[in-house]
């Protein structure tokens, strides 16, 4: 399977969770172990071979926009979202014209992980069109920081996933990064509206498949995350 060489990086939203920290930047900009969080993503999807990224702004878009102008790899392309902040599957709609036709990644900018083997190069592998409206890259709830709740999915044998339901908990959390159709959001509402509405039906036809990170996911949602995160990179270096 071809890797996906374009990207789409979800850094527009408001980073209220992250306060103080968020009072004069954007979530993406926010440092941990000495790096913004859109740069540890950013340079993740370049080792994979991602060669142009499509970031939204919109909270301190300009200083996101000059920040960004200073990088190289991969090249960065923005997606404007200043009139409207569109969440997850409204983001990937507007930005749809600047994707290509080609599959894609969709990352978050507030997972930061340890990689004890190659989680993108196991996505990209995963990865059947055919098969397949999405692939998602999971972690395990125990271990991983700053992530709270029951998890979000069972995994079957043949890598299919399923959401936790009304069952007590699950083993499996969504840990920010996808591979995608470019076009699978198309379909959803004008404005603002979330991806998860459009995984839970693509599950329900079993299109919706998972693999499993080996190595230690950080959640960076809140200033306590973010210092426990610094804890951890600063541990293992």
């Amino acid at each position: 399977m071809t890797a996906p060489t374009t990207a789409m990086v979800l850094a527009a939203g408001l980073g209220t969770r992250m306060r103080p920290l968020t009072n004069d930047r954007p979530k993406a900009l926010v440092e941990v172990g000495g790096r913004a969080l859109i740069d540890h993503v950013l340079d993740r999807l370049a080792e994979a071979g991602v060669e142009k990224a499509v970031v939204n702004v919109h909270w301190f878009a300009n200083r996101l926009e000059s920040h960004l102008a200073a990088r190289t790899r991969p090249a960065v392309v923005i997606s404007d979202e200043r009139a409207e902040l569109l969440e997850t599957g409204g983001g990937l709609k507007k930005a749809r014209p600047l994707l290509g036709d080609d599959p894609v990644f969709v990352a978050n900018i507030d997972s930061v992980w340890i990689d004890r083997g190659n989680a993108l190069a196991d996505l990209i592998r995963l990865w059947d069109p055919e098969r397949m409206d999405a692939a998602l890259l999971l972690a395990r709830r125990e271990g991983s920081i700053g992530f709270e709740g029951g998890g979000d999915f069972f995994l079957s044998d043949d890598g299919r996933l399923t959401f936790r339901g009304e069952a007590a908990s699950a083993p499996f959390a969504y840990m920010g990064v996808h591979i995608t159709r470019p076009d699978y959001a198309d379909h959803g509402p004008d404005g603002p509206f979330s991806l998860s509405p459009l995984w839970r039906a693509s599950a329900a036809e079993g299109r919706l498949f998972g693999c499993v990170l080996d190595g230690d996911w950080m959640h960076v949602g809140d200033p306590q995350a973010r210092d426990e995160a610094e804890a951890r990179l600063k541990a293992e270096a």
